[in-house]
């Protein structure tokens, strides 16, 4: 079995644990930070920052954290953007862009980013329709809320769909770096909408150090680095982040709906067991390569389903 290790640096490994969470076993070896299994590949990363890549695609699972582990190694030069600064504490009272996205956890259904614009003459409006973080609502409040918000403020949304999702996916494209495309993107078309419009901030709830974030984006054409600043729980901070989130999960289930009637069975949220035993049932009706077009292929949840279904 071929072996392939890199070292990396405790950023980087936080960052990997998030990007391999549906693929992790139960058990951790001594030493362990966690032990994953995905793409013909056993992933074991230990607290010394040693992670081992097993199998044959190893080399090339290795190879997607080469350059981020790289980024996390070089020296930190003077900035001359406030793009590695985190949000002052008057950024509440701001007039910000704010982006969030959803589905990035659920092994059904697309990936969805929106970057919303918010100003302070709409804090009282938003907040009386029940504008607050998402993760203190439910579906329901969720799209109650996305129904009375999507006139009031202008906003851009990218959906990526499962068969785009997987062919990404492939080509090497980690779910950081998806990320980072399409939140950037998200936010050049609103820009690009508000039309010369003045803005105080751009605000994006953080997924990874900014270092990372703008190296996703070599190559990228059009990078949008003026005003941008990062927090984590940044729903908190401005309620144009809560509003992203807000409408970013209601497309998030609007396109579930489309895909549960395309495929004639409810199709559940999340990544547990119960996902399992529909993606089971869908395999034998379906067939695997169906699967393209409604499912993230790299979760753990693609082996399990074919080991119920006896694929």
């Amino acid at each position: 079995m071929a072996n392939t290790v890199i070292s990396v640096a405790n950023s980087v490994l936080n960052e990997m644990k998030n990007y391999y969470s549906a693929s992790i076993q139960s058990t951790t070896p001594q030493g362990g930070v966690f032990l994953a299994k995905i793409n013909g590949c056993t992933v074991t990363a230990y607290k010394s920052g040693k992670v081992m890549f097993q199998g044959a695609n190893g080399e090339n699972e290795a190879a997607k954290w080469v350059n981020s582990n790289t980024l996390k190694q070089t020296p930190k030069r003077k900035q001359t953007h406030s793009s590695n600064q985190a949000p002052s504490t008057s950024i509440s009272s701001l007039a910000v862009i704010g982006s969030d996205e959803v589905g990035t956890g659920d092994y059904f259904g697309p990936m969805t980013v929106v970057a919303s614009f918010v100003e302070p003459s709409q804090f009282e409006l938003l907040k009386e329709l029940g504008v607050k973080d998402s993760k203190a609502l439910n579906d329901e409040q969720i799209c109650e809320i996305a129904k009375n918000i999507l006139h009031v403020v202008p906003y851009s949304l990218l959906v990526l769909h499962n068969e785009k999702y997987n062919e990404m996916q492939a080509k090497g494209y980690n779910l950081n770096k998806l990320k980072a495309v399409l939140h950037n993107k998200a936010i050049a078309n609103l820009i690009q909408k508000l039309n010369g419009k003045h803005y105080d901030a751009i605000l994006i709830d953080q997924f990874t150090p900014p270092a990372s974030y703008y190296g996703y984006l070599k190559g990228t054409k059009e990078v949008i680095r003026d005003k941008v600043q990062f927090a984590t729980k940044a729903e908190g901070l401005h309620l144009s982040v809560a509003v992203s989130s807000i409408l970013a999960r209601y497309a998030f289930l609007k396109q579930m709906d489309l895909l549960s009637e395309k495929v004639g069975m409810a199709l559940p949220k999340g990544a547990g067991a119960k996902v399992d035993q529909v993606a089971a049932k869908l395999m034998k009706t379906k067939g695997i390569e169906a699967f393209k077009s409604f499912a993230k292929l790299h979760f753990a949840n693609t082996d399990k389903a074919k080991n119920i279904a006896g694929i």
